[in-house]
């Protein structure tokens, strides 16, 4: 069996496409599929979506929850966490995976009322050395002050769940622009971020049509890092108004 893990981290905006226009969420599973990733963290993913009936047969709403949608039959364990709950659904974040999960934890790290934020944090058990990896799935807030209080409950968790002798993958929506999460992730808790470290920038990946802001990051310990790829070309720019990241380590 491949020593190598091959991961995709994407903000699917809620299935739609980026100006709102088309429900594009069978598209965005076909595409990610594509990828062949093993382990998938999503953002802004539709758990509970009340529809109508004319709405969902215009935009061919699946009748299941989003992350089992995308699911399918290609990640067989998944685990989704609610961060925002409203009258007609709630979204949240959501990971994927070819392998199974030992145990799996939402944490509420909101700061405001009207701006819901958690972190998803699911420990994977994989086949290469009975190995047990710690993915955990971000969004964080847009204020500058909400992201340093939910970075701060970050490394928190990290400190009291992850042992260092575990390896560990954090990937998501950081809305980091500004690139201030850097001494929280690498300084205080030794992680590197993927494509930072194979191509010495961060990737680009908002908004897709032109991007511009360095938000979507892959984060990583106690693996060694083998590629990474900025997916915003071709099929991928019609899609969600962020581009995707896909990774691959090795043990």
């Amino acid at each position: 069996m491949s020593k190598d893990i091959h991961v995709l981290t994407y903000n699917i905006h809620k299935g739609y496409c980026s100006g709102n226009r088309r429900f594009v969420l069978e598209t965005m599973r076909e595409r990610i599929a594509e990828t062949g990733a093993d382990i998938v963290f999503l953002q802004e993913i539709h758990g509970a979506a009340i529809k109508s009936d004319a709405k969902r047969r215009r935009f061919s709403y699946p009748d299941q929850p989003h992350f089992e949608y995308l699911a399918n039959e290609a990640w067989p364990h998944f685990a989704y966490g609610r961060n925002a709950i409203y009258r007609k659904g709630d979204h949240g974040n959501a990971i994927l995976s070819m392998y199974p999960f030992a145990s799996w934890e939402n944490i509420d790290v909101s700061v405001f009322p009207r701006s819901s934020r958690s972190i998803l944090h699911g420990v994977i058990e994989l086949p290469h050395k009975n190995t047990r990896l710690h993915t955990l799935c971000v969004h964080l807030g847009l204020l500058e002050q909400e992201r340093r209080e939910q970075l701060h409950a970050l490394t928190d968790r990290i400190n009291s769940h992850v042992p260092r002798n575990e390896p560990m993958i954090i990937a998501g929506d950081f809305n980091d622009w500004r690139r201030r999460a850097e001494r929280h992730l690498h300084a205080d808790l030794g992680l590197q971020e993927l494509f930072l470290h194979m191509h010495g920038r961060h990737a680009l990946t908002f908004p897709v049509w032109a991007p511009l802001l360095p938000v979507d990051r892959i984060y990583y310990r106690g693996l060694q890092p083998a590629a990474c790829q900025r997916l915003s070309a071709g099929p991928w720019r019609d899609l969600s108004d962020h581009a995707a990241l896909f990774g691959v380590f090795r043990l």
